[in-house]
Protein backbone atom coordinates (compact mmCIF):
# COMPACT_ATOMS: atom_id res chain seq x y z
CA UNK A 1 0.00 0.00 0.00
CA UNK A 2 2.70 2.50 0.94
CA UNK A 3 4.69 1.65 -2.18
CA UNK A 4 1.68 2.35 -4.41
CA UNK A 5 1.09 5.68 -2.69
CA UNK A 6 4.75 6.69 -2.99
CA UNK A 7 5.21 5.64 -6.60
CA UNK A 8 1.85 6.36 -8.20
CA UNK A 9 -0.32 8.67 -6.15
CA UNK A 10 2.18 11.13 -4.67
CA UNK A 11 3.76 12.19 -8.01
CA UNK A 12 0.27 12.84 -9.38
CA UNK A 13 -0.73 14.94 -6.36
CA UNK A 14 2.33 17.19 -6.02
CA UNK A 15 1.42 19.48 -8.93
CA UNK A 16 -2.16 20.25 -7.87
CA UNK A 17 -1.09 20.71 -4.25
CA UNK A 18 1.63 23.20 -5.27
CA UNK A 19 -0.81 25.14 -7.46
CA UNK A 20 -3.44 25.22 -4.73
CA UNK A 21 -0.88 26.41 -2.16
CA UNK A 22 0.21 29.31 -4.36
CA UNK A 23 -3.41 30.22 -5.10
CA UNK A 24 -4.16 30.25 -1.37
CA UNK A 25 -1.22 32.61 -0.78
CA UNK A 26 -2.67 34.93 -3.44
CA UNK A 27 -6.11 34.74 -1.85
CA UNK A 28 -4.61 35.53 1.56
CA UNK A 29 -2.86 38.63 0.19
CA UNK A 30 -6.09 39.84 -1.42
CA UNK A 31 -8.12 39.14 1.72
CA UNK A 32 -5.65 40.92 3.98
CA UNK A 33 -5.53 43.91 1.67
CA UNK A 34 -9.29 44.08 1.42
CA UNK A 35 -9.83 43.78 5.16
CA UNK A 36 -7.14 46.37 5.89
CA UNK A 37 -8.72 48.72 3.34
CA UNK A 38 -12.04 48.39 5.13
CA UNK A 39 -10.40 48.90 8.52
CA UNK A 40 -10.84 45.35 9.83
CA UNK A 41 -7.34 44.04 9.12
CA UNK A 42 -3.96 45.23 10.27
CA UNK A 43 -4.26 48.46 12.26
CA UNK A 44 -2.87 51.73 10.80
CA UNK A 45 0.52 52.10 12.49
CA UNK A 46 1.57 48.87 10.77
CA UNK A 47 2.11 49.35 7.03
CA UNK A 48 -0.07 47.30 4.73
CA UNK A 49 -1.11 47.72 1.12
CA UNK A 50 -4.74 47.81 2.22
CA UNK A 51 -3.96 50.50 4.81
CA UNK A 52 -2.15 52.51 2.15
CA UNK A 53 -5.13 52.27 -0.18
CA UNK A 54 -7.51 53.25 2.62
CA UNK A 55 -5.40 56.25 3.57
CA UNK A 56 -5.12 57.33 -0.08
CA UNK A 57 -8.88 57.31 -0.53
CA UNK A 58 -9.37 60.82 0.84
CA UNK A 59 -6.54 62.22 -1.34
CA UNK A 60 -7.48 60.35 -4.51
CA UNK A 61 -8.52 63.36 -6.60
CA UNK A 62 -5.41 65.39 -5.94
CA UNK A 63 -2.76 62.66 -5.49
CA UNK A 64 -3.88 59.56 -7.42
CA UNK A 65 -0.47 57.88 -7.26
CA UNK A 66 -1.01 57.30 -3.54
CA UNK A 67 -3.55 54.64 -4.54
CA UNK A 68 -2.09 53.55 -7.87
CA UNK A 69 1.24 52.23 -6.58
CA UNK A 70 -0.10 50.06 -3.71
CA UNK A 71 -2.77 48.72 -6.07
CA UNK A 72 -0.15 47.89 -8.69
CA UNK A 73 2.00 46.15 -6.10
CA UNK A 74 -0.94 44.02 -5.00
CA UNK A 75 -1.64 43.15 -8.63
CA UNK A 76 1.98 42.36 -9.47
CA UNK A 77 2.47 40.24 -6.36
CA UNK A 78 -0.67 38.18 -6.90
CA UNK A 79 0.02 37.65 -10.60
CA UNK A 80 3.66 36.73 -9.87
CA UNK A 81 2.64 34.17 -7.27
CA UNK A 82 0.10 32.71 -9.70
CA UNK A 83 2.78 32.42 -12.39
CA UNK A 84 5.05 30.67 -9.89
CA UNK A 85 2.24 28.21 -9.18
CA UNK A 86 1.76 27.64 -12.90
CA UNK A 87 5.48 27.00 -13.31
CA UNK A 88 5.49 24.59 -10.38
CA UNK A 89 2.55 22.73 -11.92
CA UNK A 90 4.47 22.38 -15.18
CA UNK A 91 7.63 21.31 -13.36
CA UNK A 92 5.89 18.66 -11.26
CA UNK A 93 3.64 17.31 -14.02
CA UNK A 94 4.74 13.71 -14.53
CA UNK A 95 2.99 13.47 -17.90
CA UNK A 96 4.82 16.44 -19.44
CA UNK A 97 7.29 15.80 -22.21
CA UNK A 98 10.78 16.88 -21.23
CA UNK A 99 13.27 17.28 -24.03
Amino acid sequence: GLRIVALHMLPQAVGPIAVEATLEVSYAILEESGLSFLGFGIQPPTPSWGNLLGAAQEHLVRYPWLAVFPGLMILLTVVSINFIGDGLRDAFDPRSQRV
